[in-house]
Order: C-alpha cells, then structure tokens, then sequence
C-alpha cells in the first residue's frame, strides 16, 4: 500500500474526522473529547488518538499528577490537516440535500 494513502486513510477515517474537528477547537482531555465527539467506544478513540499521535498529528500531554491528567492537542502539521478536514466536512455539510436528491432520483428510477 502507497504511505500517502495509507495517511489518508487515517486522516479521513470516520474517528479520525471527528477527532481533527473538535481538536481544531481547542485540546481536550480524553473523557472529554469523547463526549465531545460522541457514540464512539474508549477503545476505538483510544486506537485514533494513538494512530493520530503516531502520524504526527495529535499530541499526548500526559501530566505527573494524582490523579493522572492526559491531554490531547493537534501539533502543526495536525492543525493543517485539520483545516483540510473542516473544510470537507463544511462542504459535505452544504451539499446533503443535493446527495439526498440524487439518492431519491437514483432510487425512483431502479423501483
């Protein structure tokens, strides 16, 4: 498999996604950000954030306290990825109700 698609793929997986918006906000803590992001299991976040950070684009501050503090954040190279992310989505955003009319006239003409 190409390296560049292999990005891709975490870049735009569903998680992944979800994850650049809300770290473009602001960084979060991981019970937060899962709230934040929603519907998605400890596990499944857990494996992005640890996917993301490894890319090089989130990065895990996890402080020596009692009890322990874990801060996640995107790095530069994250924030540019996010920029990307945001904008498709803001697209895909304005242009449901088109794909919802293509769906309908894709669906009326095979019934």
């Amino acid at each position: 498999m190409c390296p560049a698609r292999n990005v891709l793929e975490h870049v735009t997986s569903r998680w992944g996604v979800l994850v650049f918006i809300a770290l473009a906000e602001r960084p979060y803590r991981f019970s937060e950000l899962r709230r934040r992001v929603g519907r998605v299991s400890e596990k499944m976040l857990t494996q992005t954030l640890q996917t993301l950070e490894r890319d090089g684009f989130v990065h895990r501050d996890a402080k020596p306290v009692i009890p322990p503090r874990v801060d996640y954040s995107l790095t530069a190279l994250g924030e540019e990825a996010a920029r990307q992310v945001t904008e498709l989505a803001r697209w895909t955003d304005s242009r449901v109700p088109a794909v919802e009319a293509a769906r309908a006239r894709y669906d009326d003409a095979r019934t």
